[in-house]
């Protein structure tokens, strides 16, 4: 073996080393600042997934927002990698501007992956993500509510509404029978809500905007308006049942399916002396476990006529949030403004006081569905979009209400 040999060998051996090594450090660098970058990486993708124009997608833009759609797994299914979403994502932009699923098996294979698992197209993996979004920014109730997603037509639980009786005993004595614990079932089926934006055919021909985008926020308001309504005022009818339509009362183990209302001390305002008394008295009417993460809920000029109210040394008893410009506490506890709540009114229940993550559940069923037709209502391409969504209160002590009444 010559010298020269030697030297193209060393060169080679080198330079794998070196490709081994950088990758080493590349995967090192990438562990070690996930957790610092993870916020600004997901902001990136996010950014990268909802503007970049079609036809003109970077390699590390697909996989970035693949890995992304990759880890909210539930809303993608099949095998998902960076060709396989990048075919997906020009299928289902086919697929909105012309209807072209049934003119290619390729087209019709990467619909498919996407599809909800009881058929149909599903919403584009990153459109279903903003759709999520834009809800949760609009929807008061699940700010606060708990939520969660589900396969099925309904979600079920159990109550335990009463503990087991027990007594002291003698070493010698008899021993009587005591009661068991009861137990009570609730059962949150999901209903469907729809929207029908349109669009003229020339407009999705010609569009240089971002047709998915647009639907995404059109869709978004309509479903975050029928949410809020339904969660707060719902009767359960087709829809989900709200804070505000159960029966006055205490729950017990005997009579569960009521919510405490407290009076403000006057008809359709607060008392004329020590007005504050009635939150402290709704406050306080709610267990110590439950005002650990309690909110107040109010409409916006319910927050302006408690923002009036003064404790006996003059001080206001809100405290605005001087960095959010918003919100803020009343009596400790921080406030949402629900503007499906009732105004100020003889006899309105026009404040929610409570720890409404452990009191109202709110069920999605999983999948978005969008059908084309551009048949039925010509010159315009309508774009039927179904999601199922249930919601009900599951734990009565945890919600309690301030009833505008002398009593």
């Amino acid at each position: 073996m010559t010298n020269d040999t030697k030297a193209s060998d060393i060169k080679n051996y080198f330079e794998v080393y070196k490709d081994a090594n950088e990758q080493r450090f590349k995967n090192l660098e990438l562990k070690g600042s996930e957790v610092d970058k993870l916020g600004g990486r997901i902001g990136n993708i996010e950014t990268t997934i909802s503007r970049t124009p079609r036809g003109d997608i970077r390699s590390d833009d697909t996989k970035s927002a693949a890995l992304f759609a990759q880890e909210r797994k539930g809303r993608f299914q099949g095998e998902l990698d960076e060709k396989t979403y990048s075919d997906y994502k020009s299928a289902f932009s086919s697929y909105l501007r012309k209807n072209n699923a049934g003119h290619g098996m390729d087209e019709v294979k990467a619909l498919s992956v996407g599809s909800d698992p009881d058929g149909g197209y599903a919403v584009h993996p990153d459109m279903s993500g903003r759709i999520a979004t834009l809800v949760l920014e609009t929807s008061p109730m699940r700010q606060a509510a708990n939520a969660v997603t589900i396969g099925t037509d309904a979600l079920e639980g159990v109550n335990d509404l009463s503990e087991a009786t027990s007594g002291w005993v003698g070493e010698t004595e008899g021993r009587s029978e005591t009661t068991a614990p009861k137990i009570g079932e609730w059962r949150i089926p999901v209903f469907e809500q729809y929207a029908e934006p349109r669009a003229t055919q020339k407009l999705l021909d010609d569009a240089m905007f971002d047709v998915e985008g647009y639907l995404a926020g059109k869709i978004a308001d309509r479903l975050a308006r029928m949410e809020n309504s339904a969660f707060i005022n719902g009767n359960g009818n087709k829809k989900p049942r709200g804070i505000l339509t159960y029966p006055a009362g205490v729950p017990s183990s005997s009579s569960f399916a009521v919510i405490e209302q407290l009076p403000s001390g006057a008809a359709g305002a607060f008392a004329s002396t020590n007005p504050g008394d009635a939150l402290i008295n709704l406050v306080y009417s709610l267990k110590a476990p439950y005002r650990e993460n309690a909110v107040f809920m109010m409409k916006r000029s319910v927050l302006a006529a408690v923002r009036k109210l003064k404790d006996g040394q003059g001080n206001y008893l809100w405290q605005p949030d001087f960095q959010t410009k918003q919100g803020g506490t009343l009596l400790g506890f921080n406030v949402i403004e629900a503007e499906d709540m009732p105004a100020i009114a003889a006899n309105s229940l026009s404040i929610a006081f409570g720890d409404f993550n452990a009191g109202y559940q709110i069920v999605d069923r999983q999948g978005i569905r969008i059908l084309r037709d551009s048949f039925t209502a010509k010159p315009y391409v309508k774009f039927y979009t179904t999601k199922r969504v249930g919601g009900d209160v599951v734990n009565f002590e945890a919600i309690k209400l301030l009833k505008f009444a002398a009593s």
